[in-house]
């Protein structure tokens, strides 16, 4: 038996998952095994995952390539990621540890964005400030970082395979009925921002209040309710609606990267410095034009 079985479902990941298994080969903790929920990749996906020692078995959508690695899975820990995170150095070693020192069985962290953008860290620390406030009372966590025993993980039968969406959150809901959910305090993980890209990061808002408002009301999202797409991350054709959404995210984009230009001028040469040299300036100006 390993300590750890990652568990990653797989579509067309050629671009990213190496990155993810990259990040993973450097780690200090070695006591681990790969496995890859496959939904019948086309690309080099599967030539990608043998050369990193990943054990390849049968997917379908995100909850069935899950299910089906933690059948396979000799782990005590399973650790669930999807192919466009990344984790930084000692991870699985810091990770391991809180969870064995804290006898935790159920635990998500935090996650930050690979962007610069301030709009996307804003996103992504507003995610991470829901999960800590709704720990007790309404916990759920993204499907990208989850931890659980193997234990656990068999006792509430996984996740539940004819969710199409927020099946993360369903299978956080009913195994924290057994043991709560934790934040570890001892890492933190990175992920892609092209789902944002893809479908327009006001638009993935407003659906994904969407998709909690119709769980609160009407119960699980099952047959695909609100549309889902597994991979599939190139951008479409939108509606008028949607087009006026992304030309508002477009320009607070613009803005933060002209911010960003502003920031890298004045990063070598003090802000305090500069107001000051503006204010005397302003200064002399105002008394050459009050002067008599």
């Amino acid at each position: 038996m390993v300590k750890i079985s990652i568990i990653i479902p797989t579509l067309n990941e050629e671009t990213y998952l190496p990155k993810l298994l990259e990040s993973i080969k450097k780690q200090s903790f070695k006591d681990y095994e790969i496995i890859i929920g496959d939904a019948g990749s086309t690309d080099n996906t599967k030539k990608i995952a043998k050369k990193y020692g990943a054990k390849i078995v049968k997917g379908g959508m995100p909850a069935v390539g899950r299910n089906s690695g933690a059948k396979h899975a000799k782990g005590e820990f399973l650790f669930f990621f999807d192919a466009d995170v990344k984790i930084p150095k000692n991870f699985l070693k810091d990770a391991y540890e809180e969870l064995e020192e804290k006898f935790i069985d159920l635990a998500t962290c935090e996650f930050r964005p690979l962007s610069n953008l301030h709009i996307d860290k804003v996103m992504h620390d507003f995610a991470n400030i829901s999960i800590k406030l709704a720990q007790y009372s309404k916990p759920h966590a993204p499907g990208f970082c989850i931890f659980t025993t193997k234990r656990l993980f068999d006792r509430v039968e996984g996740f539940d395979e004819t969710i199409t969406l927020a099946e993360d959150h369903e299978f956080i809901k009913r195994a924290s009925q057994h043991r709560p959910l934790k934040i570890l305090n001892s890492v933190k993980l990175y992920v892609s921002i092209r789902r944002l890209r893809k479908e327009g990061r006001l638009i993935l808002i407003g659906k994904y209040l969407h998709a909690e408002a119709y769980r609160i009301l009407r119960g699980e999202l099952r047959n695909n309710e609100i549309n889902y797409e597994f991979s599939n991350f190139k951008k479409n054709d939108k509606k008028f609606i949607e087009k006026k959404l992304r030309k508002i995210e477009s320009d607070i984009i613009r803005m933060n990267q002209e911010y960003n230009k502003l920031k890298n001028k004045l990063k070598d040469k003090p802000l305090k410095k500069a107001l000051t040299k503006l204010r005397n300036k302003l200064k002399t100006i105002g008394r050459v034009v009050i002067k008599p």
